[in-house]
């Protein structure tokens, strides 16, 4: 059994929600966050979501390639929606994706930019992806700490987003689920304004509402960026 609860929040700041999130049969899961301002940044993150849902639609088979190549195609589309399109110059986003697979017991995932997967699993959060930004590119190669990288002033600046460059390297792996565990995908505009143990303990808690609690922190501690979070819970059948 996989439980999920989802939360999206425009936050304390911003005056549009760049995000965006899907939720899509057979236990697929996305989260984007859109960059280039307004209009152009919501237009990207949809694309993203889009394209997963057509993959999670029309795959007869779901793995790691599978999610890997929705967001290639993302990438093309975002591209040549803003080659076409003035407005749209310069437009992009993150994008994380999740697939459990209930019938191999297979976690399968692709991630570029600065979203995050996170696995909570016997009381220990891990994160899952690693941000593709140029303060985590410094942490690295030992330049910084991961203290000084929580509040560098360039910590947002990414140097991987789908539609940037043509030749988009996309993460991506599997690895085996656990009964028990639990999953969050999240936006920068969550993981920036809450700390990991909180949000340990947050995904810990009852699923129902475990992503409306979340967002709900995120405001209380400031709300600087939009919010989106989703929560899931894996219980074999």
């Amino acid at each position: 059994m996989i439980e999920v609860s989802s939360a999206s929040d425009i936050g304390c700041v911003r005056t549009t929600n760049e995000d965006s999130f899907g939720a899509f049969d057979p236990a697929v899961y996305v989260v984007a966050d859109g960059l280039g301002g307004h209009a152009a940044g919501e237009v990207a993150s949809r694309m993203v979501t889009a394209a997963v849902r057509e993959a999670a639609e029309r795959s007869p088979a779901l793995d790691t390639a599978v999610l890997m190549d929705a967001v290639q195609r993302a990438n093309r589309q975002v591209r040549t929606a803003a080659a076409e399109h003035p407005a749209y110059e310069g437009m992009g986003s993150t994008a994380t994706v999740l697939h459990i697979d209930a019938h191999t017991g297979m976690a399968h995932y692709a991630h570029v930019g600065d979203s995050r997967l996170y696995l909570l699993r016997g009381g220990v959060l891990r994160q899952v992806s690693r941000d593709h930004s140029y303060v985590e590119e410094l942490v690295a190669q030992g330049k910084l700490s991961e203290d000084e990288a929580r509040n560098h002033p360039r910590k947002n600046l990414l140097v991987r987003a789908v539609g940037v460059e043509e030749d988009l390297q996309v993460d991506g792996g599997a690895f085996p689920v656990e009964p028990g565990d639990r999953f969050l995908l999240a936006t920068d505009g969550l993981t920036n304004m809450v700390p990991d143990d909180e949000l340990r303990e947050l995904l810990g808690g009852p699923i129902a509402d475990a992503a409306g609690r979340m967002t709900a922190r995120a405001l209380a501690a400031g709300g600087r960026d939009n919010i989106t979070a989703i929560a899931v819970a894996y219980e074999p059948s």
